[in-house]
């Protein structure tokens, strides 16, 4: 990182945006980094222009009391929770904590002392609204988290994607006898906890997702007063998202009482559930819409907070992991430039080259050759390495080997039967790549070690390496048994 980089001015030629805080999110559903990779990351989020971290801890967080059971085997202590907020003190960055109060609360429902909560009994996606206990539940999560973050400005409280809503018994039968609807079951419970965290934390403001708000109709958004109590955070991670559409629907917000509002765009972990690698371009394009947006804001009738680039780490707490923080940060970096300058050319990509240590910067995915030397370039140039030739590598050696297909297939290796001289064409060469890969594998796994907890790096070898690797050293296994069976005795 080049000195003094960080407090270079403002382009001439280029006016500023104004986007108001810049938080980067880490979402610590899956792979959470260890707090010492946080200390490291930390000054790289603010030399590329961050100003607050969007932390959603979810069961990372070290809930206590009834609330014990959420937490995972590698949650936070609440030491290093306070070390973390040193961190971000140090670079004056604000923290908001985020909370799931509604809908994604599966870390919480899947456990069965807190089942009968859920709305749908076979689902644990979304709480139940009509249950007081609901309700003392969050209260109870709210509180916890807010005794270590007690110098808070904001909270998010989710409430995104409250999926089988009105589905549920108790919600059918109020439905169907005209006592509620989906949407006031929605706003009902949304301003619940709106107004605890309000009554209690009277310094505080709730902040919430807004999906759950958009087929909400003008007239009962207006009519809920909701507006008095949360700022909604209007999120779109499409590359090219409609810009007049989006004005629309935050014009539907300024109208019904909203006043102060959020964007979120991503970084990462918005392209696939199974994603691996980082498109830059499209995060870029992503970024230069909501910047479109956010020029054409009419200021004088609503206030933009800010914007949080998000980084999904889980689609949900059940799928699987999509791309690791490391491998996203050339991605973040280019992002946080394009929303602090207003644009992303020649002289904003060799400012990021320069701080991540790279020589080229592959703006549609990753190079092999070339991973920079920031905190945790290792991860990303083996897990490149991996993703982009391992199975290739793979599946040119076992099918398309000519001596391989005709004289040791599947049949062939069952049955340890093979010719005496074939088998010398094609062992050196699968000795030599199954060799390569092993050693590979073995440097990022320390790599990944060096940031993640176990469970982190087993789960990403099982998902993404293991498969490839295993079949190679299977075939490498099965050959060493053929070559022993056939020594004359």
């Amino acid at each position: 990182m080049a000195d003094g980089q960080g407090d270079k001015p403002m382009r001439e030629d280029v006016k500023p945006p104004q986007i108001g805080l810049k938080l980067v999110h880490l979402d610590l559903k899956g792979a959470p980094p260890k707090i010492s990779y946080l200390q490291e990351i930390f000054p790289l989020f603010a030399h590329f222009g961050a100003e607050g971290i969007l932390l959603e801890y979810e069961d990372m967080f070290p809930y206590d009391g009834n609330l014990q059971v959420l937490k995972s085997p590698n949650a936070y202590s609440p030491s290093y929770i306070k070390d973390l907020m040193d961190l971000a003190r140090k670079h004056q960055f604000e923290i908001i904590p985020l909370v799931q109060t509604f809908g994604h609360m599966e870390f919480v429902l899947k456990h069965k002392a807190f089942s009968h909560l859920r709305e749908m009994k076979t689902f644990p996606n979304s709480l139940n609204p009509h249950k007081e206990e609901s309700l003392e539940l969050v209260k109870s999560m709210i509180d916890q988290i807010m005794a270590i973050h007690d110098d808070i400005k904001w909270i998010h409280i989710g409430s995104d994607e409250v999926y089988y809503l009105g589905e549920g018994e108790e919600s059918k039968k109020l439905i169907e006898q005209g006592q509620t609807n989906i949407d006031s079951l929605f706003l009902s419970h949304v301003k619940a906890v709106a107004s605890y965290i309000i009554a209690t934390y009277s310094s505080v403001k709730p902040i919430i997702w807004d999906d759950m708000l958009r087929n909400i109709s003008f007239d009962k958004l207006q009519g809920s007063t909701l507006g008095q109590l949360v700022e909604p955070m209007i999120w779109e991670y499409n590359a090219d998202f409609d810009v007049h559409k989006m004005l629309c629907q935050i014009q539907k917000y300024q109208g019904a009482g909203f006043s102060q509002i959020w964007f979120a765009s991503a970084f990462k972990g918005a392209t696939g559930a199974a994603q691996c690698l980082t498109s830059i371009s499209y995060h870029l394009a992503n970024h230069l819409q909501w910047l479109n947006v956010a020029q054409t804001l009419p200021r004088n009738s609503i206030h933009l907070q800010g914007i949080a680039v998000t980084g999904w780490q889980r689609y949900d707490h059940f799928s699987v992991l999509c791309e690791l923080l490391p491998v996203g940060i050339p991605s973040l970096a280019v992002c946080l430039q394009t929303l602090r300058h207003g644009v992303f050319s020649e002289k904003e990509e060799k400012y990021v080259k320069q701080s991540l240590g790279c020589k080229s910067l592959r703006i549609n995915f990753p190079s092999i050759e070339d991973a920079g030397n920031f905190p945790g370039s290792a991860v990303l140039d083996y897990v490149t390495q991996v993703i982009t030739c391992l199975q290739e590598s793979v599946d040119k050696l076992l099918q398309e080997n000519i001596y391989i297909k005709g004289w040791f297939s599947k049949y062939h290796r069952k049955k340890k039967y093979v010719h005496p001289g074939i088998i010398q064409n094609f062992e050196g060469e699968v000795r030599g790549v199954c060799s390569h890969w092993e050693t590979a594998v073995n440097n990022l796994q320390k790599a990944m070690e060096r940031i993640y907890f176990p469970d982190t790096v087993e789960e990403w070898m099982e998902e993404y390496v293991n498969p490839a690797l295993m079949r190679l050293q299977n075939f490498v296994q099965d050959m060493d048994e053929t070559l022993a069976s056939m020594t004359i005795k």
